[in-house]
């Protein structure tokens, strides 16, 4: 490596840090949810708040600094990545902090808001149009990531599927930083899967430090990201067309797995009656959660990995329109099923 490219990868290291220095702390909201009948709290992890709006920045974070550690990124590399939105939003806000380009391979189902952000953010956008095998566009956009990676050799893969450094970040910074926002070790926590790298990371992490703790796994349906029957999936940000490379049995004490009706319903009485504007990953997560109160009406405190905010679902699962265009019912008088029926009463921020 020449003095040049050597000082220049030390701007790259020098600028990175500069860009943890302003990840998190994201607050924990306590809300309180009637649960068949009966009030209980549920705190919500708000990862909305985080630099890029969702928890992906963690992520983004923690795999570039595994490819700058290692020396697989350089100078006049570029990063490429295949992204339901969020994780590709946070890459191309850190790419443009670190002064390099990158490619973002989407699909059909990527939010508008999500294509808008990475417009804006000036990133390269590859959308591919084929459904996988298993009826989503996963595989699809993998094909395409090692068709452009032989296409050119300054292309960098940041593999959120497959990097270790995924769940590493997560059990570094996002665990501990939620054990320590709450009064005690927690009955459970509940996140949603899709890589799983965010689950696999704070699952480790409370294993350590809170072994008692239960970790819940939530999925969507049609998703074999954890077991699962694979089928058609219309959401972004839960679920996948393959299983995770991150989780096993050892890191998941229970599996939840909502519909889209679930997790409308949940985004919706969360914004109506605590003000709080969650993503649609985070309602499937309340949906799975109420279902695992009903069970268990022991559990005093639990709390739920929101992994980002609503504003990009405003046309999804917000949308009477788009939920009866996919065959779903939309939640409003006509109760859901009693597992998922829960409706906010009252809310506190912590």
């Amino acid at each position: 490596m020449t003095t040049v490219e050597g000082q220049a990868g030390s701007a790259l290291q020098e600028r990175l840090r500069h860009f943890r220095a302003l990840l998190g702390p994201t607050p924990v909201t306590p809300v309180t949810l009637d649960v068949g009948g009966r009030p209980r709290t549920v705190h919500l992890k708000l990862e909305g708040h985080n630099l890029a709006g969702s928890v992906k920045a963690r992520t983004a974070y923690g795999l570039v600094r595994g490819l700058l550690e290692s020396g697989r990124l350089r100078p006049g590399d570029r990063l490429l990545e295949s992204t339901s939105g969020n994780l590709g939003i946070a890459l191309a806000m850190l790419a443009r902090y670190l002064q390099m380009g990158f490619t973002a391979v989407v699909d059909p189902l990527v939010a508008p808001e999500s294509l808008r952000r990475l417009s804006e953010l000036g990133a390269e956008v590859v959308t591919v149009t084929e459904r996988d095998a298993s009826g989503g566009y996963l595989l699809s956009r993998l094909d395409r990531v090692a068709q452009l990676l032989e296409e050119n050799p300054r292309y960098v893969w940041t593999n959120q599927y497959g990097s270790p450094d995924n769940p590493a970040v997560h059990r570094e910074l996002t665990g501990p930083e939620l054990l320590g926002q709450l009064p005690k070790a927690p009955d459970a926590v509940f996140a949603a899967i899709s890589t799983g790298g965010t689950f696999a990371g704070v699952s480790r992490y409370f294993r350590e430090h809170s072994p008692t703790t239960e970790m819940v796994a939530v999925d969507i349906e049609g998703s074999v990201a954890f077991r699962g029957r694979p089928g058609r999936r219309h959401l972004s940000g839960i679920g996948a067309s393959r299983p995770s490379a991150f989780l096993d049995d050892s890191l998941v004490d229970h599996l939840q797995v909502a519909d889209i009706r679930g997790a409308a319903h949940y985004c919706r009485v969360v914004l109506r009656e605590a003000g709080l504007h969650i993503g649609a990953s985070a309602g499937a997560v309340l949906a799975g959660c109420a279902r695992y109160l009903e069970e268990r009406p022991e559990a005093e405190l639990v709390v739920c990995l929101c992994a980002d905010g609503g504003e990009k679902y405003a046309g999804t699962v917000y949308n009477d329109h788009w939920l009866r265009s996919i065959g779903v019912t939309p939640p409003g008088g006509d109760a859901p099923d009693s597992a998922l029926s829960g409706t906010a009463i009252l809310s506190g921020v912590g």
